[in-house]
């Protein structure tokens, strides 16, 4: 199996902490190690160095290659621009199609935390076997432990388990849900956090954008001979229209499993999702950096080379930078997005 790290995103929901520049999955967000170098790390026990590719923008690739251990510099796949999911999947599934179409790709995020490393490696090999058995996409899911409404949703059906391996065909791919549906989803007891992680062999994959993506396949038809080669694509690239995995191709495809996964799971997406995975103190107070919270509970503060004081406020997330200063209650965290498109919107784009 070839393992392909989606590592090109901007992790606007870490401003200002997380820059374009230098994104979420290239910091050190949870413990002394970038979130890329721990999925590189995490990958690198059940797979040769060799196998394990990183797809990623232009502007980010000396960075990977000089700063992330373990991966070989020809490994690192370069978009010229972003373009989403999809296109990004495609790029190394049109590469690997020249030379390896038979062998599984496995799709891991760059920036997620997974507990239980045998666990993880125990549905990772599921899902590999399930992939090679047939013409099937496979993806491992997370049984929820709350109604989050930060993640999207897979339902399954839960009379077609595949010869007792913890494996389960799907139904449907929902999008992240507001609150009274995600919790509908929760009481159904066939719903499971959508874990962003797909296997399937290349040719099926690329079979089944060739149907479902038919403009896309094209485009990467052209591309995938100029890679090898080490030519620019720039200019095919550029008309490729962005778009996700999930509503691009796995919406629309039929024969699809659902994998369960035993181990903890976050995807760090929010400041909030950090909180929850940090959070072990008596008053709910997290302070990363120098910083003191006196009469509040359920705060984070992450400040970084100032002193941030807190006084009086509960369930707030402040963060403190040399250029900017983020104050935000930790219910309202999902809208640091907006804040991002408005400073880019603004003439305020170097603050991003």
């Amino acid at each position: 199996m070839k393992c392909v790290i989606l590592a090109g995103g901007s992790g606007t929901r870490f401003w200002p902490y997380s820059r374009h520049s230098r994104p979420k999955q290239l910091l050190n967000i949870v413990g002394d190690k970038s979130m890329l170098q721990m999925t590189v790390d995490r990958l690198k026990k059940i797979r040769k160095v060799t196998d394990i590719y990183i797809v990623t923008r232009e502007d980010l690739y000396d960075y990977i290659v000089n700063d992330i251990s373990g991966i070989h510099p020809k490994n690192v796949i370069v978009e010229p621009e972003g373009k989403n999911t999809a296109p990004a999947i495609g790029l190394v599934g049109a590469l690997l199609g020249l030379s390896e179409p038979n062998t599984v790709m496995g799709i891991f995020p760059a920036d997620h935390l997974i507990v239980g490393h045998r666990k993880f490696e125990n549905a990772v090999n599921t899902a590999d076997h399930l992939a090679k058995k047939g013409e099937n996409l496979v993806t491992i899911g997370i049984q929820p432990t709350s109604p989050s409404t930060a993640y999207g949703y897979i339902q399954y059906d839960e009379t077609s388990g595949e010869d007792h391996l913890g494996a389960y065909r799907v139904k449907t791919f929902a999008e992240k849900p507001h609150k009274d549906l995600a919790r509908r989803f929760i009481a159904s007891g066939d719903f499971v956090w959508n874990a962003g992680m797909f296997f399937w062999k290349v040719s099926t994959f690329l079979n089944t954008m060739e149907k479902h993506m038919p403009e896309l396949s094209e485009s990467l038809k052209l591309i995938a001979p100029k890679i090898q080669k080490g030519e620019p694509f720039r200019d095919i690239w550029h008309f490729i229209e962005p778009e996700s995995i999930d509503y691009g191709l796995l919406e629309k495809a039929k024969n699809i499993y659902m994998v369960s996964g035993e181990f903890k799971w976050n995807d760090i997406g929010s400041w909030n999702a950090l909180y929850d995975v940090l959070n072990t103190n008596v008053d709910g107070n997290i302070v990363r950096g120098k910083g003191k919270v006196m009469d509040g509970k359920n705060n984070l503060i992450q400040s970084n080379g100032r002193f941030t004081a807190v006084l009086g406020v509960s369930n707030l997330v402040v963060v403190n930078t040399d250029d900017a200063t983020l104050v935000v209650p930790r219910d309202k965290v999902e809208d640091v997005k907006a804040m991002v498109d408005f400073l880019k919107k603004s003439g305020h784009g170097n603050l991003t």
